[in-house]
């Protein structure tokens, strides 16, 4: 493993670009969300009751920039429930709560390689869950919420993720009783991680708190507030108040780079260059950093769990914005600098 320590007293550094103008920004969000609406891939999950009533025409699309400017298209305010999106923010919550090296510690960073429900890869590690976006490791993360009851934690959790949106964000009451209902296979990681020694407290009491989580309504507006807030180095571009530390946003961001959308991260990477995270219900935020966050909600999946809709239109944003990690050109080409001569 890496030992950060050899590197960590040396002044943090930040590279970051800039967005086009305002008007180009809501025209590339508008081009987007017009060229991929007719898109009919992909299938409603069905495996929580509820999400298979949802309409599979529904399509939305915004973009928040860093310094607050707001590109809504679509289905941008209709509401749907987070699900493993909140996974994301849980996680930066903990490392508030815990710091860097206990988290890692107790949940990791590495990709399982398998399904985001696999009980498979917490038997094949020992028991230790692996990275916190998979549920197991989502599991272990919302343990870490600080709280004496389940009540406490819960309105910790609710709290933190409503600072991020910069709304005060509810639980869907029927999502929360469809889950409920069908959820063996979490109870059942709790009561795995309980016997490996990778939680403490009540199993059925814990995966409550992260079912709740799931079923948190929000909207794909508030998903892009919610990934924005990270990309400004923890500081919510709408509301102006700090949830998270810059150095949080770092660990996020760079967990979810790699493991955000399951066992298919890896493509996500490749393709599209940014680091996010996807939801059963439909949602997909994308974050880049010093720039800002773009979010997609479309119900239908692929055979993986990701919005076939928003997989599309967020690839098509980070192309026309500029907003992948990886994409450099030549300095004199973008600056009219002269190459220099060999020597």
């Amino acid at each position: 493993m890496l030992d950060p320590a050899a590197w960590l007293d040396v002044p943090q550094q930040v590279s970051t670009g800039a967005l086009p103008g305002w008007d180009r920004v809501e025209e590339i969000v508008r081009e987007a969300h017009s060229r991929f609406s007719a898109e009919r891939g992909g299938r409603v999950a069905d495996y929580i009751p509820v999400l298979a009533e949802a309409d599979p025409d529904l399509f939305g699309l915004a973009v928040i920039e860093v310094g607050g400017g707001l590109h809504d298209a679509g289905d941008a305010r209709h509401p749907f429930s987070i699900q493993s999106i909140s996974k994301m923010f849980v996680y930066a919550l903990a490392i508030r709560e815990h710091g860097h090296e206990r988290v890692r510690d107790i949940v990791g960073v590495n990709n399982t390689g398998l399904a985001f429900n696999s009980v498979v890869a917490l038997e094949l590690n020992d028991g230790h869950p692996m990275n916190p976006m998979v549920n197991a490791g989502a599991i272990a993360t919302t343990a870490l919420m600080p709280g004496s009851t389940t009540a406490e934690q819960w309105e910790r959790v609710r709290e933190g993720l409503s600072a991020f949106a910069g709304r005060s964000l509810s639980l869907d009451g029927v999502v929360y009783a469809s889950e409920a209902a069908t959820n063996e296979r979490n109870r059942a990681l709790g009561w795995l991680l309980r016997s490996y020694g990778r939680l403490s407290g009540d199993p059925d009491e814990v995966v409550d708190v992260y079912t709740r989580q799931c079923a948190l309504s929000v909207t794909a507006h508030d998903l892009a507030v919610m990934g924005a807030t990270l990309a400004d180095g923890g500081v919510n571009p709408v509301t102006g108040e700090r949830v998270v530390s810059a150095e949080v946003c770092r660990d996020t961001l760079a967990v979810v780079a790699s493991t955000g959308l399951y066992e298919r991260s890896g493509d996500w990477l490749f393709e599209i260059g940014l680091p996010a995270k996807s939801g059963v219900a439909g949602g997909i935020v994308a974050v880049a950093p010093g720039k800002g966050a773009v979010a997609g909600f479309s119900p239908p999946l692929d055979d993986a769990g990701n919005s076939v809709r928003s997989q599309m239109a967020i690839g098509y944003l980070s192309r026309a914005l500029g907003l992948n990690l990886f994409a450099s050109a030549p300095a004199q080409e973008h600056s009219g600098a002269v190459p220099r001569s060999p020597e």
